[in-house]
């Protein structure tokens, strides 16, 4: 495939969660001393400058804040009209990713999403937002 996506820039901050995604899990950094959570990762925590942090798993659960239709410019990595949302995470943060099987005309601020993963351009595993399964639990 011929793209002009750049490979990932993978660092000693971001590696733990480009990993997790190829795991097909979403982790959040969290800074060891105050626990605030942090996305994207960072090498400090920006309530109180700690440099330590640890992570934790995401229920993959979450919200549409926002959304756009992207129409140009076109490469060969996506598939138009592209869609891509910013969601808040049910842990607290959020996320950009593209939107994946749901029509842009059936998206409403507010609406249940999810999480998954898909391979991206490279080769890479990304997350991807898809409508929300309902869960054993939630039945």
């Amino acid at each position: 495939m011929r793209t002009a996506v750049p490979r990932l820039v993978v660092t000693q901050d971001n590696e733990f969660w480009f990993r997790a995604a190829r795991e097909g899990r979403l982790e959040i950094q969290r800074c060891a001393d105050c626990h605030t959570l942090r996305h994207p990762p960072a090498p400090a925590c920006p309530e109180c400058r700690s440099f330590d942090w640890d992570t934790v798993e995401s229920s993959r659960r979450c919200t549409l804040h926002s959304y756009t239709v992207i129409h140009h410019p076109r490469d060969d990595a996506f598939d138009y009209p592209l869609v891509v949302g910013l969601v808040d995470l049910e842990e607290g943060t959020r996320l950009v990713a593209d939107v994946s099987g749901v029509d842009r005309e059936e998206l409403e601020f507010g609406m249940e999403l999810e999480v998954c993963f898909a391979e991206h351009a490279h080769g890479e595993i990304l997350p991807r937002l898809r409508r929300r399964e309902k869960r054993e639990e939630e039945r």
